[in-house]
């Protein structure tokens, strides 16, 4: 199986919301059939997500709070794609450094996915990061807003799996790539990707 991309005819766009990160864009679309549906969607610029994996295999999850769903959340440090001409793997590693104060020496891809593909363009990418190292704490990035009160904790990997299927986990990040981690070393690592594997072209984020 592939997913596939598919083309079809917009007859009108229009941009009905202008936000600080992402817009939100109605179009009418052509159906096979010759019908017409009209969409609201959210234009987003695509994010990467990093699982750090340190050498007694402890995942890094940072706890931050997110306003939409009123909660402190269990994540993995993330990012949008938000720098122009910055490819995903330098903008994984420029985000593990700002929010853990991390370097990595050896990177693959885990999986990709679409965040919310009935409403969203947002395509995301986890990178695994192995061969932890910390940032010179001259180099040190100076966070910010929510991201000030990042708390990081490291978890054995077979503890977030639990935490996943019990259901104390919900960011999709961390639910995406705790399983699909897990499910790379029991096949002995041999599913994972090269660092610099292009995006599948079922994954790019459309211009819209």
């Amino acid at each position: 199986m592939v997913d596939t991309p598919v083309r079809r005819t917009v007859s009108e766009s229009e941009t009905v919301f202008h936000g600080r990160i992402w817009d939100v864009v109605r179009e009418r679309v052509e159906l096979p059939d010759g019908g017409t549906v009209v969409r609201d969607l959210q234009r987003h610029p695509g994010a990467v997500t990093v699982l750090a994996l340190d050498g007694d295999e402890n995942v890094l999850f940072l706890r931050q709070y997110r306003h939409p769903v009123r909660r402190d959340l269990w994540e993995l440090p993330a990012g949008l794609l938000d720098v122009a001409g910055e490819e995903p793997l330098a903008a994984a590693q420029r985000e593990l450094a700002e929010e853990a104060d991390l370097l990595a020496a050896d990177w693959a891809v885990v999986a990709d996915w679409f965040n919310s593909p009935g409403g969203s363009s947002e395509a995301n990418r986890i990178y695994l990061a192995r061969g932890l190292s910390a940032v010179p704490e001259a180099d040190r990035h100076v966070r910010e807003d929510e991201e000030k009160d990042l708390v990081p904790v490291r978890v054995p990997l077979d503890q977030a799996v639990r935490a996943v299927l019990e259901g104390r986990l919900a960011n999709p990040g961390s639910v995406i790539g705790v399983l699909a981690l897990q499910a790379a070393k029991a096949n002995g690592w041999a599913d994972l990707r090269p660092a610099g594997t292009p995006w599948p072209a079922g994954l790019s984020t459309p211009q819209l």
